[in-house]
């Protein structure tokens, strides 16, 4: 479902591919998850959020992960948005869309930050699937996200300001508060108390550039979002809409704002068609993972 992949590839300013400094775990264990699919088969699993925000609640070096989709273990790794995930999935094997994976992993940096959590896994990848990429600029249709009305937010949309936690603690909703906002900061996260047809998702302290790219899954866009809004520095927002699959099935007769209808009234801005040059991630090589 492109709605909840959209949680999953939010993409923040970019690790580079070659870090400085090489980060592994000092133990770990892979192996390929067999279990029953579908319904009554078992649920993925992980202590550590997966998707490309900052929300993470530290667990003293551990990273524990149960039958995960590995193209969700390449997406965290590289904080691919979904358009770099669809690119990726043409490129690599059938198996890569649907092996699943265990991992047991464990740094002895007990106060490993989720970042470097990120070039742990992209060191795990290269070693047991033999993962090589790349990035490469093409030229590809995207919407450019711009502001309604110059130097104008919609009311449910800001500067950020302040501070707060960023400890998600492995809830799957946080709260929001007095004023609407999440009360968790770093990250896109779903907030209670959506109407059953609607999608109500907002982030504080969260860099424009996670907040463009994010909309791509919500909305089920098909293409990459670049932000043109002139907006520098962190955002918050709320953003209240119905699911683009509730409206399909529901056609006129759903209650609530679609989409792009939301973007307009709740937070002030709009997506404009255009083609410009935006980064792929390149698979080089993989080697599925060996049963020795």
């Amino acid at each position: 479902m492109r709605i909840v992949a959209g949680l999953l590839a939010i993409l923040s300013l970019a690790l580079p591919i070659t870090a400085q400094q090489k980060l592994a775990f000092d133990v770990a264990s892979i192996r390929e998850n067999k279990s029953v699919e579908g319904p009554g088969g078992e649920p993925p699993q992980t202590n550590v959020p997966l998707g490309p925000g900052n929300v993470y609640s530290p667990t003293g070096g551990q990273l524990n992960v149960r039958n995960m989709d590995f193209l969700v273990l390449v997406s965290f790794a590289y904080r691919m948005t979904v358009p770099q995930q669809d690119a990726f999935r043409d490129m690599a094997p059938k198996w890569v869309t649907e092996a699943r994976f265990d991992i047991q992993a464990r740094t002895d940096k007990t106060d490993v930050t989720k970042d470097e959590l990120r070039l742990m896994m992209r060191s795990l990848l290269a070693d047991r699937f033999g993962l090589v990429v790349h990035y490469e600029t093409r030229t590809a249709s995207v919407y450019s996200l711009q502001l309604l009305k110059p130097d104008t937010f919609g009311p449910h949309f800001r500067k950020h300001t302040g501070t707060c936690s960023k400890d998600f603690k492995g809830k799957t909703t946080v709260d929001a508060d007095a004023e609407g906002y999440p009360e968790v900061c770093g990250g896109l996260l779903l907030l209670s108390g959506s109407a059953s047809t609607h999608f109500r998702i907002g982030a504080r302290d969260m860099p424009m550039s996670v907040f463009a790219t994010s909309l791509t899954g919500w909305g089920d866009l098909g293409r990459p979002v670049v932000n043109d809004t002139g907006i520098t520095g962190n955002i918050d927002f709320v953003l209240d809409f119905v699911s683009p699959y509730a409206q399909a099935a529901a056609g006129t007769d759903v209650d609530g704002q679609g989409f792009q209808e939301a973007l307009h009234k709740q937070l002030g801005v709009k997506l404009e068609s255009q083609k410009q040059p935006v980064p792929v991630l390149v698979l080089d090589h993989i080697e599925r993972l060996s049963e020795n």
